[in-house]
């Protein structure tokens, strides 16, 4: 769980149940700042003079507002829309596209007005009926580790679960799942965890939870009985990097029930990054180790209009045949759903 050093409330957001309820849990904590604004200018309330210092600030600060406007965002490939519950993650991830894409907003937001958001959703699955609707909860965050005192994911997939043409699903690094567990959720929300070696966790994925409590998490929610799946993501290829992600496969085969209703399902995406990320990276971890030496990479233009730097066309390849063969030899009941 989530513990802010400074909670930060934009005007109004105190008037819904999840505001307050986040505000007595935290206003007699001597050791966090409670900021009340009048206005909603939030970086003026955290620390940092320069990026290195903002940023980590930020990831220490918890943001609680409301949502305005309710044109949701597409999602594609993964779903039809964004669900807008929560913005920005407490992990120091060295790789995460959230650094390009929110780098001047590290702080993690949660949206109070959850009854708004969740009837905007209700109105986006009548318009394409009879067909399904999905709607991915992390596209910019991960909010597992704030679930425990807003409760919006639990408040969401009982909203899944009691409808029909509405699918949800989000992912996340952490393992606070429990307060999931026994909901009505009709499978209906799909539960992903990303998972990664070893070396890879340790290296670049600061203040997430480890490789072990992740897959303990997914057994939890696997035997709740929800549709669970795995992102392995970003496949870095180091010396031996066969070996880790094969063991890791074997590892996640032997923990995870078997004869489950649901498939399980894998997404593996190799290690990319664009130029403007590696400027961000490198003025917000100037130690780090990513490789991300563009000679050695494959420059692709992207549908947004900017390219990234990829692994060789070769490299990809020998990628999509390794995850491709390990996770058909290893797995019975499962889905590979792409190797990019």
């Amino acid at each position: 769980m989530f513990i802010p050093r400074r909670i930060i409330f934009e005007k109004g957001s105190l008037d819904y149940e999840i505001g307050k309820n986040i505000y007595e849990n935290f206003k007699n904590k001597s050791d966090i700042e409670i900021i009340q604004l009048t206005s909603n200018k939030i970086k003026q309330s955290i620390p940092g003079d320069n990026l290195y210092d903002f940023y980590r600030a930020g990831k220490n600060t918890l943001v609680v507002g409301v949502k305005k406007g309710f044109k949701y965002q597409s999602c594609k490939p993964s779903a039809h829309y964004q669900l807008p519950l929560v913005s920005g993650c407490i992990g120091h991830c060295e790789y995460c596209y959230l650094n390009t894409n929110m780098g001047d907003k590290p702080y993690i937001k949660v949206n109070v007005n959850i009854e708004d958001i969740l009837n905007k959703a209700k109105e986006y699955i009548d318009e394409r009926l009879p067909e399904i609707t999905i709607f991915e909860g992390a596209a910019t965050s991960d909010p597992v580790p704030i679930e425990p005192y807003t409760h919006s994911l639990a408040k969401t997939i009982e909203f899944f679960g009691e409808g029909v043409n509405g699918k949800f699903r989000f992912v996340t690094k952490y393992n606070d799942v429990d307060g999931l567990l026994n909901l009505k959720h009709n499978g209906n929300t799909e539960i992903r965890f990303t998972l990664n070696t070893f070396k890879v966790i340790s290296d670049y994925e600061k203040r997430t939870a480890p490789i072990d409590k992740r897959i303990e998490a997914s057994v939890k929610v696997a035997k709740a009985g929800y549709p669970v799946g795995f992102i392995i993501a970003p496949v870095f290829l180091y010396d031996n990097w066969k070996e880790d992600y094969k063991n890791l496969l074997l590892e996640l085969h032997d923990k995870i029930p078997k004869n489950l209703r649901y498939p399980i399902t894998f997404e593996i995406i190799s290690h990319r990054y664009t130029a403007r990320a590696k400027n961000i990276i490198l003025e917000v971890f100037p130690q780090t180790t990513l490789p991300m030496i563009d000679e050695e990479r494959k420059y692709k233009h992207g549908q947004f209009g900017y390219g990234k730097f990829v692994y060789t066309r070769e490299e990809i390849e020998e990628v999509k045949d390794f995850f491709t063969n390990q996770i058909e030899t290893i797995f019975e009941n499962k889905v590979v759903k792409y190797v990019i």
